[in-house]
């Protein structure tokens, strides 16, 4: 066998599980610490001592943008402990998100597909992280590669070992998804890179937990692990893959895997190389030969490794007219197509430029005889603006309350008009609006409602019947709860097709 594929950091012990089912995951069986006391302190006094040096020494990366994934290492902490809090300390302890999923390839079962702990929440000598089951229960009863099986968390420690640093770091500890997967193959992280696209958004983080080459000698560790970080920060996984390959081929005395975890690895990069705005970028590289206690002769190499979601420029007021004649076929494509077969026109990349690729605000308005037949928007979207111009198109179609939704038998009828937004600005006064140029969002409390510029020029209204208006008919605060409201303007790049009569 191709040593590359020897991606267990011990030796397995190969097994026919039967699964669990969703039915069988509600025992609320917490899982219970097995490597305290073995790879970090079981005293939660000296594991949160341990956790203030590693973190006290750590080298976080400066990185321009909200992290989206990590790989740390899930060795022993006397070896690894620093590398791991160089990457957790690369993202503010304040930064919030809904869920953390960790996936880690396992190191002493195999069994297909991947599986994901659903009977209760995971103990570390720190407390207790909360399981989100639900996600878990989901997983599980729509993907055919997902199970639960509970011998792959019990004597797992490459999740284990990541909690107490989640725990210690976070100002608020998210809920975590813990995935395991039994099947070191491209088709297993195929497989659950698929399952788990959904959850890939700013609001998660995922950790992946992998150490690099293990057993060779110090120097060539340190060769080889820097062609596969290398290789990891082009985002491709094919590249990854041959990488890998190479590495594995190349006779280097001792070396047992280049990476254990790199199916683990290989999920975090298919899903990533669907995201133009993520970057990868470096953050600590060591390997236990640099720790007191680490032998040179026979190392184990630990990166930690970031994926960040790169700063946007706002988009600029400009569209040209090619633009702008591709955003409305992509709006009337979607509409056509949604409404007679019901299913989701695909978009030609080869025909985008870089600032329909951007991410921008957009509202789609449809018009049947000149009149509104259906208008939303969304201010503050993660997705480029041709995707935008679509999911609105049909939201205007089908989601607006104010209107029955769009039928097939309507298109010949429907005109459709495209309001390209820039990022809102916050006002401290309604003098700073200008009327006709900028549109208006107020909020107050859980309460919220814009009109855009273009309202002003249909409508006739002075400013404060503008705000009166969008108070009481938008936000549903009152003629003048706009005076209480936060305000925030916006401009807008507003062209459309020819309204039919």
């Amino acid at each position: 066998m191709n040593q590359f594929f020897i991606a267990l950091c011990v030796t397995a012990a190969l097994c026919s599980p039967i699964a669990a089912t969703a039915q069988d995951s509600g025992s609320g069986t917490d899982r219970q610490p097995a490597f305290a006391g073995t790879f970090y302190p079981a005293s939660p006094r000296e594991l949160r001592a341990d956790l203030e040096d590693y973190f006290a020494r750590a080298m976080p990366a400066k990185l321009e943008g909200r992290v989206r994934t990590l790989i740390v290492p899930h060795a022993g902490y006397d070896y690894s402990g620093v590398v791991a809090a160089s990457g957790y300390k690369s993202i503010p302890k304040d930064a919030q998100y809904k869920n953390i999923f960790i996936i880690a390839s396992s190191h002493r079962e195999q069994f297909k597909g991947a599986s994901v702990y659903a009977a209760g929440d995971y103990i570390t000598p720190l407390g207790e992280a909360r399981v989100n089951r639900e996600i878990a229960r989901q997983l599980i009863d729509n993907e055919k590669s997902i199970t639960y099986f509970p011998k792959a968390h019990d004597r797992e420690h490459s999740i284990e070992v990541q909690i107490p640093f989640i725990q210690y770091h976070f100002t608020k500890t998210p809920a975590i998804v813990p995935i395991v997967m039994g099947s070191s193959s491209l088709s297993a992280a195929s497989d659950l890179a698929a399952a788990l696209l959904p959850w890939f958004t700013p609001e998660n983080l995922f950790i992946i937990s992998s150490d690099f080459s293990h057993y060779p000698s110090y120097k060539d560790a340190k060769r080889i692990d820097k062609l596969t970080a290398e290789a990891i920060l082009t985002k491709d996984p094919e590249l990854f893959y041959k990488v890998l390959r190479k590495n594995s081929s190349e006779g280097v005395k001792n070396l047992a895997t280049p990476s254990c975890g790199w199916s683990s690895i290989m999920t975090m990069l298919y899903m990533a190389d669907r995201k133009e705005e993520i970057e990868i970028s470096p953050v600590l590289y060591r390997n236990s030969g640099d720790s007191p206690i680490g032998d040179k002769e026979r190392v184990v190499g630990y990166w930690a490794i970031a994926g960040y979601e790169k700063p946007t420029e706002p988009l600029s007021c400009e569209l040209d007219a090619v633009e702008k004649k591709t955003l409305l076929a992509i709006s009337r494509s979607t509409l056509e197509t949604y409404l007679i077969s019901g299913t989701l026109a695909e978009v030609s990349n080869s025909g985008l430029t870089g600032t329909l690729r951007q991410p921008a605000g957009a509202f789609v308005s449809l018009y049947m005889g000149g009149k509104l037949r259906g208008c939303i928007g969304n201010f503050t979207p993660d997705k480029p603006l041709y995707m935008v111009v679509q999911e609105m198109t049909l939201a205007a179609a089908l989601n607006d309350r104010r209107f029955a939704p769009v039928e097939a038998s309507e298109l010949e009828y429907i005109s459709i008009e495209v309001s390209v937004l820039t990022p809102l600005h916050k006002i401290g006064s309604i003098d700073e609006f200008q009327l006709g140029l900028n549109g208006i969002y107020m909020k107050k409390g859980d309460k919220s409602g814009t009109f855009l510029p273009q309202v002003a020029q249909s409508t006739g209204w002075n400013t404060e019947e503008f705000f009166g208006h969008c108070a009481k008919d938008k936000a549903g605060m009152g003629w003048d709860g706009w005076k209480e409201a936060d305000l925030y303007v916006y401009e807008a790049i507003v062209f459309g097709e020819e309204k039919i009569k």
